[in-house]
């Protein structure tokens, strides 16, 4: 297994948020169906979706929990030739109270539109938990990763307080992120997420993750880190050895 894949696997998982969920066909026994989802990352690092019950993938699912999420880079001219993971893992869906409450505060930032057809239909949380992992970062860079997830020390009161107050009070150093990293500036930006290794934007119905320049481990580094970068003239480079 490569290591130094393992992050820029993880970074792909992070930046994009719709991928290819293929499951195994109960009308056709044998076949795999693939469907377009899109996803978040729960508190521990694991693709979460909230998919309805009449779906043809949930359906194979209750008989199958075995699928993979295909997440490429969006908007590559050569698919070929950019980075592509595959995640295999086993779908479990969520039933106790207390974990679909906290799957509905992350999911519903990163896709508050959903919150309406949760609540007119049948749909449930479901967590992907990775059992393999297939990363290629372009031609010849092709790898097997068993670990790629990754925790966030953040998630739950901590984020959600971090990001409101970031909202509410601090919506010029958003705009100043949107503006280094060259995002769309159609509508203004709001701040979804915050992992250890950088924060997620919802742009309309878009979603980007930024990479933090060093691993963040405490609220305090985080702080610091958005300061750096609300006054930085450029996005900094991600530092390896440091966090």
């Amino acid at each position: 297994m490569s290591t130094h894949a393992i992050r820029p696997a993880r970074e792909l998982l992070l930046k994009e948020y719709r991928g290819v969920l293929s499951t195994l066909s109960k009308s056709m026994p044998g076949f795999p169906f693939g469907s377009v989802v899109p996803y978040c990352l729960d508190e521990q690092g694991r693709p979460l979706l909230l998919i309805s019950r009449i779906a043809q993938h949930t359906h194979n699912l209750q008989q199958d929990r075995k699928c993979s999420l295909l997440v490429g880079e969006r908007e590559a001219e050569d698919v070929q030739a950019v980075g592509r993971l595959t995640v295999m893992a086993e779908a479990r869906k969520l039933v106790e109270s207390a974990a679909i409450e906290a799957a509905a505060d992350r999911y519903y930032r990163y896709f508050p539109d959903a919150s309406d057809y949760h609540k007119a239909h049948d749909f449930d949380f479901w967590v992907l938990e990775p059992v393999r992992h297939r990363y290629i970062g372009g031609f010849g860079a092709i790898h097997w990763l068993d670990q790629v997830t990754l925790a966030n020390p953040f998630a739950g009161a901590v984020e959600a307080s971090m990001i409101a107050h970031m909202n509410s009070d601090h919506a010029s150093a958003i705009a100043h992120y949107v503006e280094l990293c060259g995002l769309p500036r159609r509508v203004p930006a709001e701040l979804v997420g915050i992992d250890s290794e950088g924060l997620h934007l919802r742009i309309g119905h878009a979603v980007h993750w930024l990479a933090f320049p060093s691993i963040c481990n405490t609220p305090t580094q985080v702080r610091e880190a958005l300061v750096l970068l609300a006054r930085a003239d450029r996005w900094p480079v991600y530092e390896m050895n440091r966090g």
